[in-house]
């Protein structure tokens, strides 16, 4: 068979179950073993930080990973992460800090993110990533933003301009990560890297930072749990990520054989 190149986004498409207690089923890792020893290429396709990837990535045997929402690239186990641009970070930090709205920042590829607020945890309602509370934190000597984290409702959103320049996505209504939201874009660097041709490339995915990476160039499926506009725009629908969903997929389009 023709080798292609298969892109998975990791929660609700790769991953089933809540956010503590994410899990792979089995018939995925059958699924994504069987691509494997047919000689296809797998990676990881995540908004998350490298970092918080790095686990899945090792867990399912892959060594290439799209991460930071398509900022940075693992190739056979070499990372390389692209941070946001400094100043327009600082400048929704200091709204925030004008407007009085917590908020956090990411600044090195760890399960860390970085505060001066000592309630910034029970605002946000997550337990997913360490939060290192320094009320002396000086965010204007950072060098390199991976993500900002702005607590605000999706109303209260608006009220913050800077946020208009940066790229945002909203996972609960708690907070907006201020983080790089272009997945496709990161799978065509990769694919360039590797000096393939992109009508190659599979794509799956389940969320609203799914969309960016659906384009018409390749095949994108589109997990049963998915969103109704990634379905809109998907080649394909498989069954839900906890249903044989990547399995299902896979016999359907003809890599794995029922």
């Amino acid at each position: 068979m023709r080798k292609h190149y298969f892109f998975f986004d990791i929660d609700g498409t790769l991953a089933a179950g809540p956010i503590m207690g994410r899990y792979i089923p089995e018939s995925t890792k059958r699924a994504l073993e069987i691509l494997k020893s047919e000689g296809h290429f797998l990676a990881i396709c995540t908004g998350r930080l490298h970092a918080m990837g790095e686990g899945f990535m090792h867990e399912l045997g892959f060594q290439n990973m799209v991460a930071d929402g398509g900022n940075s690239l693992t190739l056979d186990g070499e990372l390389g992460i692209k941070p946001l641009d400094t100043q327009a970070c600082i400048d929704v930090i200091e709204e925030c800090e004008r407007l009085g709205i917590v908020w956090a920042v990411s600044f090195d590829d760890s399960h860390r993110r970085w505060t001066r607020y000592a309630n910034y945890d029970a605002l946000v309602h997550d337990s997913y990533m360490e939060t290192v509370v320094d009320p002396e934190l000086d965010y204007r000597s950072i060098e390199c933003f991976y993500k900002v984290y702005v607590i605000c409702s999706p109303e209260e959103e608006g009220r913050i301009a800077s946020l208009s320049k940066v790229p945002t996505a909203r996972f609960s209504p708690y907070a907006v990560f201020v983080e790089p939201v272009d997945k496709g874009e990161g799978i065509k660097r990769c694919m360039a890297r590797l000096g393939a041709s992109i009508e190659d490339v599979v794509v799956f995915g389940d969320g609203s930072n799914d969309v960016c990476m659906f384009l018409p160039e390749w095949t994108s499926v589109a997990m049963g749990n998915a969103i109704d506009e990634l379905k809109q725009r998907a080649d394909y629908v498989t069954t839900n990520v906890d249903d044989d969903g990547i399995w299902n997929a896979c016999v359907h389009l003809g890599f794995i054989e029922a």
